[in-house]
């Protein structure tokens, strides 16, 4: 629920905010109490009465002191009291054991990675960000858990049929064991019956062949791709044959921006 500008108002007022710094000290420490009520809440529910409340509930169980807990947020790190049962049987659902790093890290990490950056870069920016130190061997482990989504990207079932495929290849450089080498990367877009635009695949190989565009098309073609309409593509030497190996009926389409380019 947004807060109102008068409570604002009354916020800066009453916690003598005057700087950026300022505001994000009243943001640690609010997240803080929030979390802790939170979690005193949480064994409210577990035990079926609130604290000096017990009433008629039908338990044996009951509280039995805090256990100090540091945390890592986006905020930094503080210090929580985790409520115990005498029995034992209280598992937090918000903060669960074990659990100490409630930042959202993992999901910053690959954002930064999937944008180009390195390990060292994806350090430099989490410790100068939050105060963390994150090994780059860390970086490593978190952004390999997008792979297995990866593979599963690109082998996802696709559309019987589409009208347009367009197919090019994006050259870029890499640093790889110290060297800086050029890669391609190929990516196919399909334009749907609906006219929408789908990304079919995007595949890294050392160069540009028509031999490896072969296996591109092979590949759609088992992903369930039967019957394309219109490529478009560019004057590579062996493409034609490759598209018409697979996919035989279908036109062939010089990319106007190509054609342009070999005329000037």
């Amino acid at each position: 629920m947004p807060v109102a500008k008068e409570q604002i108002r009354q916020i800066i007022a009453d916690n003598n905010l005057h700087s950026v710094a300022d505001v994000y000290t009243l943001l640690r420490d609010s997240f803080k109490d929030i979390l802790q009520e939170l979690m005193e809440a949480e064994l409210d529910a577990s035990l079926g009465y609130e604290k000096n409340h017990k009433g008629d509930a039908r338990t044996s169980n009951k509280r039995n002191g805090h256990s100090p807990k540091t945390l890592k947020s986006q905020y930094g790190e503080f210090q929580i009291d985790v409520p115990r049962d005498r029995e034992g049987e209280f598992e937090p659902k918000l903060i669960p054991k074990y659990k100490k790093d409630i930042s959202g890290i993992e999901e910053k990490v690959i954002s930064l990675y999937t944008r180009g950056m390195s390990t060292r870069d994806i350090h430099d920016q989490i410790q100068g960000l939050y105060g963390m130190e994150l090994s780059a061997e860390m970086v490593s482990k978190i952004t390999d858990r997008i792979l297995p989504e990866v593979r599963e990207w690109q082998s996802r079932p696709l559309n019987p049929v589409y009208p347009f495929v367009f197919m090019d290849c994006i050259h870029y450089k890499v640093r790889e064991d110290g060297r800086i080498l050029s890669r391609a990367a190929y990516i196919v877009l399909g334009i749907t019956a609906d006219g929408y635009k789908d990304i079919l695949g995007i595949t890294a190989g050392a160069n540009e062949t028509s031999k490896f565009w072969l296996g591109m098309l092979n590949d759609l073609k088992n992903r369930g791709v039967q019957d394309v309409l219109f490529f478009c593509v560019d004057g590579l030497s062996g493409f034609k044959e490759a598209i018409g190996a697979v996919y035989p009926d279908a036109q062939i389409q010089r990319c106007v921006i190509h054609m342009l380019r070999n005329s000037l």
